[in-house]
């Protein structure tokens, strides 16, 4: 019998690409409601699939939550990857755009990572506070192998906490962006930019 032309053929995803499906639902769930609001059974119904298959991936909602925290972890931190070589103003300015476009394009993962901080879950917010730590020590690195920037940076006792609390000045404004701010990107950039070089100036 001829198929009813009607009908949409629809192609099986491949592990990799159902678990990339599910992890995006969960990021834009996370990122809209806290923790405990969002129901594995909302993910399921809203990804198609059953919620047994669900939990063949993720065993729980914990695991779930951290699959999708670690995923933006891995980005942003590839993001931020230092280029050897590459002074370090520069790769401010060229890393915070790439790094805005992904913030603009991926936002409900972003939001959804920066609420792990606020998660009760220890485990949880161990893998978000181990992320911000490997961005500090990305940062930290790039600035101590500049010629301009690094004598003053390693004769500066404060640099890790002023970097780390240049990472939370970011993350707000980024947030705040992304609410609507009337701020374009480059604005948006050249304000961060600017806010880090002011606090390792010597």
């Amino acid at each position: 019998m001829a198929a009813n032309p009607g009908e949409r053929t629809r192609r099986r995803l491949s592990t990799e690409e159902r678990r990339e499906q599910l992890l995006s639902v969960g990021a834009r769930l996370f990122s809209e409601s806290p923790y405990d609001d969002v129901w594995i059974e909302q993910v399921a119904e809203i990804a198609g699939v059953s919620r047994g298959l669900l939990y063949h991936y993720f065993p729980t909602k914990r695991d779930f939550f951290l699959a999708v925290v670690e995923r933006e972890s891995e980005r942003m931190l590839q993001m931020t990857a230092a280029v050897p070589g590459v002074p370090a103003r520069e790769q401010l300015t060229a890393g915070l755009d790439v790094f805005l476009e992904y913030v603009h394009a991926h936002a409900h993962g972003f939001r959804a990572f920066h609420r792990a901080d606020a998660a009760g879950d220890q485990a949880v917010r161990k893998v978000y506070r181990r992320a911000l730590a490997a961005q500090e020590r990305q940062i930290l690195a790039t600035l101590a192998e500049d010629p301009e920037l690094g004598p003053a940076a390693q004769a500066r006792p404060d640099l890790r906490l002023a970097v780390r609390g240049w990472l939370a000045f970011t993350t707000a404004v980024c947030l705040e962006w992304l609410r609507g701010s009337d701020l374009g990107r480059e604005q948006v950039r050249d304000l961060c930019a600017r806010a880090l070089l002011g606090v390792i100036a010597p």
